[in-house]
């Protein structure tokens, strides 16, 4: 090996060693949920340079059905990098089955509690985050893409940003599917906690400006009509938002597209509090 290439190999493995020091650490952990009296394991991805000195916003993640706390890391591997290029730290919940509702029949099925509140409180006390809306987003796929819209709608005090990809965001045309009958009963018997407990019902909750919104679904997805009915309905509110429709189905190639949309729409928002800083 000539000297030149020597040197050009030592730069090389110093500029790699950098750069491993400095990649975003994965936490994996076991939280409590007072509500539910469990714990909930939930994965955490935090940039080298997020500290006390320098918090960060924060992405909530939310998996789809049959999902666990590591299916967006499985999803989307280069999360870690992302996260650590931006300054975003990352969270992704395990939410079980559960819709994200707080189910009036299953005690144990209180993930809007628990996301919304209980998660979001330990997420602040225990990592370098920016508690403050306008450095918080929500969103998932499927029926975390509900879970994206359910909560950020009704916790729009917490969430600045939510999204949507390929999301359930009305259950009724599915009334056997996905085991939401567990969480709420039989739909022909309890229409009125079907209908109270889809997310294009909490629409009426917002105003325009209220809530920064991303929606995203494929043409060729069994939740296409449910999630163009969703942007027509917010469309007749005046309430601005990002709809994102291209030919693509349900799975995860095209989440793993949507996450690169999303991802880029949630750090020009975070850009909002960056440019006009929390006191």
């Amino acid at each position: 090996m000539t000297r030149k290439c020597l040197t050009l190999f030592c730069l090389g493995l110093l500029l790699f060693t950098v750069s491993a020091a400095k990649a975003a650490r994965i936490d994996t952990l076991s939280v409590e949920s007072p509500k539910m009296k469990k714990n909930i394991e939930v994965l955490v991805i935090v940039p080298d340079q997020c500290k006390a000195s320098a918090p960060c916003p924060t992405v909530y993640l939310l998996h789809g059905y049959g999902g666990n706390a590591r299916s967006w890391l499985k999803l989307k591997p280069e999360l870690p990098q992302m996260a650590d290029a931006d300054g975003i730290i990352v969270v992704c919940p395990y939410g079980e089955n559960s819709w994200y509702w707080d189910s009036p029949l299953q005690t144990g099925s209180q993930f809007e509690t628990f996301v919304s509140s209980e998660l979001v409180n330990y997420i602040d006390s225990h990592y370098p985050t920016v508690a403050d809306r306008r450095a918080r987003a929500i969103t998932g796929f499927s029926m975390g893409g509900h879970g994206g819209m359910w909560l950020s709608i009704r916790h729009k005090d917490i969430f600045g940003a939510g999204g949507s990809m390929s999301g359930g965001v009305d259950i009724r045309p599915f009334p056997d599917n996905w085991d939401m009958k567990k969480q709420l009963g039989e739909e022909a018997a309890n229409q009125g906690r079907w209908d109270a407990h889809t997310a294009i019902n909490q629409l009426d909750r917002l105003k325009d400006g209220d809530l920064a919104m991303i929606i995203d679904c494929g043409t060729e997805d069994f939740f296409y009509d449910v999630n163009l009915k969703f942007h027509q309905a917010l469309a007749e509110r005046g309430i601005h938002h990002d709809f994102i429709s291209r030919p693509g189905v349900h799975n995860e190639a095209y989440w793993n597209n949507s996450m690169d949309y999303q991802w880029l729409f949630f750090k020009k928002f975070f850009n909002g509090y960056r440019d006009t800083p929390v006191k």
